[in-house]
């Protein structure tokens, strides 16, 4: 019981963190931090309680096959984001299922695994543009928050319950699906406009380099360290690398105009 009731306080407390970082710094540094392992993370740490060490080993490959297939989700959006949310979250969530079937289907070690992602994230970053027009703001209506959390709350729940009988790579690959971000991003888009998503979507993209390294490290650590050690050394490199994000995606806005 314990155990439920930190699964439905945690994840839905992140995802508030994440939504009040958009409201406060924009939807560009929001979606960087909601491309750190928010959901993904405390499921490993669930699926590791309670099903084994090995067990949320083996998933740490679902989450860096989910890796590329989540940059490929926004590249998707960011591309049809124009035409509607319905058709942009249709057709990223169509792209996520492809690569990260095909992915799956290539059976690559975690260490190939993370190149591709790395790849993947390199080429996201290409695509997707850099420089998107400012967007303006809306006051969201009183159900915002608690409906965020509610559906996040319910989706982790239903991931860790499913887990064994979907087998850990899969469980991996559920638990990296973007649900948060899906979450932020249609509020984002119904509520501000397009460009506004597409912001949280490059966001997201770039903070997707600690989200490959801190599965990686589990990968090779997991079996051989404490948990404590394991996701602590994991998180500690995460959020040096989305520092160094933070920093890069930051930087052209304090340079000096001539």
């Amino acid at each position: 019981m314990d155990l439920l009731v930190f699964k439905l306080v945690v994840t839905p407390l992140l995802l508030l963190a994440a939504t009040l970082t958009v409201r406060r710094w924009g939807e560009a540094i929001g979606g960087l931090l909601v491309g750190l392992p928010l959901t993904s993370g405390p499921i490993s740490v669930f699926l590791a309680l309670e099903h084994g060490r090995a067990f949320a080993v083996q998933a740490t490959s679902g989450s860096l096959v989910a890796t590329a297939a989540q940059a490929a989700f926004c590249v998707a959006y960011c591309r049809l984001a124009r035409v509607g949310w319905p058709i942009a979250l249709a057709g990223a969530c169509a792209m996520f299922s492809i690569v990260a079937g095909l992915l799956q289907h290539g059976a690559l070690p975690e260490t190939g695994l993370f190149i591709v992602a790395i790849v993947a994230i390199a080429l996201a970053l290409i695509l997707i543009p850099n420089k998107i027009a400012a967007t303006g703001k809306l006051d969201p209506p009183w159900w915002d928050l608690p409906l965020r959390m509610a559906l996040i709350a319910g989706l982790v729940v239903g991931v860790t319950l499913i887990a064994p009988y979907v087998g850990p790579e899969a469980s991996g690959v559920l638990a990296s699906f973007p649900f948060m971000a899906i979450i932020l991003a249609v509020f984002t888009h119904r509520m501000i406009s397009h460009t506004a998503a597409q912001q949280l979507m490059r966001g997201m993209v770039a903070g997707l380099l600690g989200f490959a390294a801190f599965f990686y490290l589990l990968s090779l650590t997991l079996t051989r360290l404490s948990l404590f050690a394991a996701y602590g050394g994991a998180i500690v490199c995460t959020l040096a690398i989305q520092a160094v994000s933070l920093y890069r995606m930051r930087l052209p806005v304090t340079l000096p105009t001539e």
